[in-house]
């Protein structure tokens, strides 16, 4: 059974989407009338209250990869196929708000890679920057390309030209609104995909739900993966949940907030929702495999439930409310490029230069970074396909280090810029090295236990020279 999308649904749907993009635009126009500084611009002036932060938090990665990745994992494998989406990905922000949240709101960051400044200097920051940009620039390339074949499958048009289009539109929007816009996204793809999927989840459950439900093989609802070890399971919830723990994109979140309180508790409120609202594409992918038989693409099981289920007007705006997911974590990861590029490489090496750098000029850095990578990530999605193999690794390339010094920096004064450095390039290196060269079991385990034990060398190297 196959996705169809009958011309009537091609331009209700499209028209829609034309509605929405406008929509949005308009808003991005409106919000740029605000932004005088860099950090109006990088972090909406610090001004997320309760509600605004909770759905920015939630819809940093509950989008179009939850609903279609999610469901799909479940459809093949069962309950064990949602571990790292909702279950893993929704750990990783309770414990972004129980223990980075409040630490790291009290700095009064702009960007993460302040942190790694304050701490340890200027060359561990320029060094994590760099290492953050690249999986941040390709998950951007990866949903560009999704967004441009859906439109390009809906409209029957050119995949390149909706991909260009697509990436036009979203740098144009990222530019003019930065975060507080990027939030704004945040708030109403997040109300659109909870209103559909809801929605869904009712009329399956009102129509064929008890007998669904009755079906479902107790294997099927099994955590457990058989012949699984404890060393397998370690990798496959790390990934997620420590991958992903300290990603700028997340934390930009908590730094935004209005104050620490507000951080913390927005991170446990999106948590909440997140395995919520989680449950629906896991539900969806259980009762799959009973509905419909003979799936040749498991991702396809949420869409072709909802053309099963829904009336077709509700089942148009469930296809909106999954491309607008895509575009808001699109221009979020743009922002988070442009942002520690100009803010902790450019104007760094400016002032270094003793360049005058004014706050109108730090804007229209950011500003123009946004856009370079914008072209970028268009670029890498009109080249090869092994732009989504590299984005399966964004969790945890470059991650072990990350989070091992962010958590010192945070929590203790022991190691410095010896320490910092060893544990962020060690990262980096195990990885490839255990990943994609060795290709031995449990590669991110590896790498965190490399980071950590290279940063604790570096300190105790330098505690004994002192």
């Amino acid at each position: 059974m196959e996705l169809q999308f009958e011309n009537g649904a091609h331009s209700m749907t499209l028209f829609a989407l034309a509605v929405y993009l406008a929509a949005q635009f308009a808003l991005g126009y409106y919000i740029s009338r605000r932004i005088k500084t860099e950090e109006d611009y990088l972090i909406g002036g610090r001004s997320l209250g309760m509600g605004l932060a909770t759905f920015s938090i939630f819809a940093t990665w509950f989008g179009a990869e939850t609903c279609i990745g999610a469901s799909g994992r479940v459809y093949l494998d069962g309950l064990s196929g949602g571990t790292h989406d909702p279950f893993g990905y929704a750990l990783c922000i309770l414990f972004m708000g129980l223990f980075i949240a409040v630490p790291i709101w009290k700095l009064k960051l702009t960007t993460l890679g302040d942190l790694f400044r304050i701490r340890y200097g200027s060359v561990v920051e320029k060094t994590a920057s760099i290492i953050m940009i690249p999986t941040s620039l390709l998950w951007a390339g990866a949903q560009i390309r999704a967004f441009g074949q859906i439109l390009a499958a809906m409209s029957g048009t050119n995949v390149d030209l909706m991909i260009t289009l697509a990436a036009v539109f979203i740098i144009a929007y990222t530019y003019l609104g930065g975060f507080l816009a990027d939030a704004w996204t945040d708030l109403i793809q997040g109300g659109a995909l909870v209103l559909g999927l809801v929605t869904l989840f009712l009329f399956m459950l009102f129509s064929d739900g008890p007998s669904l439900l009755q079906a479902i093989p107790r294997e099927r609802l099994s955590m457990k993966v058989p012949g699984l070890s404890i060393m397998d399971l370690v990798e496959s919830w790390s990934v997620p949940v420590l991958g992903s723990l300290v990603a700028a994109e997340l934390v930009t979140r908590a730094i935004a907030s209005k104050t620490a309180r507000i951080a913390r508790r927005a991170s446990i409120a999106a948590f909440a929702g997140y395995i919520l609202l989680g449950l629906i594409p896991v539900f969806i992918g259980l009762v799959g495999p009973l509905a419909i038989t003979n799936l040749e693409h498991a991702e396809q099981i949420l869409p072709l439930m909802a053309q099963k289920y829904l009336p077709h007007f509700l089942y148009i705006l469930l296809l909106g409310a999954l491309l607008s997911a895509i575009l808001s974590t699109v221009d979020s990861a743009l922002l988070t490029c442009g942002s520690l590029t100009s803010h902790n490489i450019v104007v760094p090496f400016l002032l270094q230069k003793n360049f005058e750098v004014s706050d109108a000029t730090k804007l229209q850095l950011a500003r123009r970074s946004v856009v370079f990578f914008g072209v970028i990530s268009c670029l890498l999605a009109l080249s090869a396909d092994g732009v989504y193999h590299l984005v399966a690794e964004a969790s945890a390339f470059g991650s072990s280090g990350l989070v091992v010094v962010v958590i010192f920096a945070l929590y203790s004064q022991f190691g410095n810029e010896y320490s910092a450095m060893l544990s962020l390039v060690g990262g980096v290196i195990s990885y490839v090295l255990f990943a994609h060269i060795l290709v031995v079991p449990h590669p991110f385990v590896l790498s965190l236990s490399t980071a950590l034990l290279l940063y604790l060398l570096g300190g105790f190297r330098l505690s004994r020279i002192s």
